[in-house]
């Protein structure tokens, strides 16, 4: 009994140890990825998402349009700042056009390659004929597309296809960030400003036309996203059921002679559960992504954000909480109806689990890195849609999926800070994941993905705060674990730790995060001198204007006949 007492004692220290190791860790890190954010700022040519913010919610005028509105509202405000502006438009249909006008020169383009081999291998076959009508059919089809797209792409040009946001476009960063923080209006829902992205990193095919519906839209997301997490407890009750034997046998009577085998009852119990609840997890990421995609972002980057939390926290819940209380959703309600028993449950639940989830580190970690270094599929679907494509088509490079891998990795992380002293066994398989992790992604970055837009370290707020959650976590399940034990003294000594964790969290949402918001007026001041002896500026004022234009009102040109289309069609200012 003393022993016991005595490795206890070695627990409570352990959990002090690394909760202030990880916390000078996150402290150093946040510190390092701030000061590296500051300093490539500092060393960027100008860029134009640094002079733009994107103000929506444009209250209409009878006497004018939206884009006069704009002009007369900024240069009365902004008289020494504003430069110009440029409104957004509604292009949905004319984007639905390009898509359908890119589709058919795919088809007119693999048309003709196979009509030239045809012709080169089989002279004088009768189906070259009707190939060549095929041809010149798709070719008028594509024709009149571009000319309806050109149709539509003038017809936006008009006043009441203008949406109610515009960017606005300043002759200093600071101009921009002044005109991004203040209020600009006595209607606080009307004149909203939000830093502009990189003109790459527009979500065009969304922008909300004022405050209620972006509320609304983000509601309604919010009750979707709870609605699917609820539902996909079912799963997950069906991948617990398959962890007891008892309940198989009780459910499946024939199995019974089956399970009696040592190795198929290890299967069933071990390996199977956890890749049929990896199988369904391959949903989430999709439909996260969507989700965020209707909730008002309009930049891939925000919305890969928001999926990535998204995707974190349905995991943690769906995987981690359905699992540990056996996939019941009465006995997790209960519990979080009881908070006085959680610490206790916890200590109860968490460890009995520890085999299922060195099982999923496995088949979820340590395959899918694997997977990740091969490709497979991508691959698998390339050589599927391989006879549709034609050889001419534009090699698309992968960007990385943030939403797919940081929250993975995140869990991962989560896993090993708190099984690290109820099995302690777990720690080499993870080891392994994120040593192979390591090697893998570093490949892929370099080699393999191309950046869909410049993140600037905006991510890291996400990691930290899971590493803090898991810690907390953690701490909670000491205290049941110690209160479980009788030791009393080692319980009420792990109590503080949540609480400075959470300080030391709110330390660093202070000293660090706003930098992860927006640049300060030290920095903007800075920089903004530096480019008065900049003899290219006047160029880039100039280019600053076209930087935002959509890619819908770009002029198109697949087909041979429409040399008039190459011409810009109108101005958006």
């Amino acid at each position: 009994m003393c022993s016991l007492y005595q490795m206890l004692w070695v627990h409570f220290s352990a959990v002090y140890i690394v909760t202030g190791f990880i916390c000078i860790l996150l402290f150093y890190e946040y510190k390092y990825i701030s000061s590296r954010r500051i300093s490539y700022f500092y060393s960027s040519e100008p860029q134009p998402h640094h002079f733009t913010i994107l103000v929506h919610s444009i209250p209409t005028s009878s006497s004018g349009s939206i884009s006069d509105s704009v002009q007369s509202f900024f240069s009365e405000l902004y008289p020494s700042t504003y430069l110009s502006h440029v409104v957004v438009r509604r292009t949905g249909k004319i984007r639905s056009l390009v898509n359908e006008a890119k589709k058919m020169y795919k088809r007119v383009t693999q048309l003709r390659s196979d009509s030239t081999q045809q012709k080169n291998t089989q002279r004088g076959f009768p189906g070259l004929f009707s190939r060549k009508n095929s041809v010149i059919y798709y070719e008028k089809k594509l024709e009149d597309i571009e000319e309806n797209v050109r149709l539509k792409q003038l017809e936006a040009s008009l006043a009441g296809e203008e949406a109610r946001a515009a960017f606005v476009f300043f002759k200093s960063r600071f101009g921009a960030a002044t005109a991004f923080h203040l209020q600009q209006s006595v209607n606080p829902t009307h004149w909203i400003t939000e830093l502009a992205p990189e003109p790459h990193d527009v979500y065009w095919p969304f922008f909300s036309e004022s405050f209620m519906r972006r509320w609304i839209s983000k509601l309604v997301v919010v009750l979707v996203c709870t609605t699917f997490t609820i539902v996909f407890l079912i799963p997950v009750v069906i991948v617990q059921g398959l962890t007891n034997l008892n309940q198989l046998e009780i459910l499946f009577p024939f199995l019974t002679s089956i399970l009696t085998i040592k190795f198929f009852s290890q299967i069933v119990t071990g390996y199977l559960p956890s890749l049929i609840l990896q199988l369904f997890l391959k949903l989430v990421p999709p439909a996260m992504e969507f989700l965020s995609s209707i909730q008002g972002y309009i930049s891939h980057s925000d919305i890969e954000m928001s999926a990535s939390r998204k995707v974190l926290w349905f995991t943690v819940w769906n995987v981690f909480f359905a699992t540990v209380f056996s996939g019941s959703i009465l006995s997790m309600f209960n519990t979080l109806l009881d908070p006085k028993n959680i610490p206790g449950k916890l200590a109860v639940a968490v460890p009995a689990q520890a085999s299922f989830f060195i099982t999923y580190v496995v088949t979820q970690g340590w395959t899918s890195v694997s997977s990740e270094l091969f490709r497979v599929i991508p691959f698998i679907f390339s050589w599927i849609t391989r006879p549709f494509t034609s050889q001419d088509d534009e090699f698309e490079v992968p960007s990385t999926p943030y939403h797919k891998d940081i929250p993975r990795v995140l869990f991962f992380g989560l896993l090993g800070i708190t099984y690290f002293f109820l099995a302690p066994l777990i720690l080499p398989f993870l080891l392994a994941y994120f040593c192979l992790a390591y090697i893998i992604f570093r490949n892929q970055f370099i080699n393999v993905y191309a950046p869909k837009y410049d993140t600037a370290g905006k991510f890291w707020p996400i990691i930290h705060n899971s590493m803090i959650f898991s810690l907390v976590l953690m701490h909670i399940i000491a205290v049941g674990i110690f209160a479980l034990k009788k030791l009393s003294l080692a319980s009420t000594l792990t109590m503080p730790l949540p609480v400075l964790t959470l300080l030391f969290n709110e330390y660093c949402r202070k000293r660090f995060l706003p930098i992860f918001v927006a640049y300060s007026a030290e920095s903007l001041k800075k920089k903004d001198r530096q480019d008065q002896n900049d003899a290219t500026m006047t160029q880039f004022y100039e280019n600053l204007v076209n930087a935002y234009k959509d890619p819908a009102l770009l002029p198109i040109q697949h087909s041979q006949n429409n040399d008039n289309l190459r011409s810009p069609l109108i101005s958006q200012a």
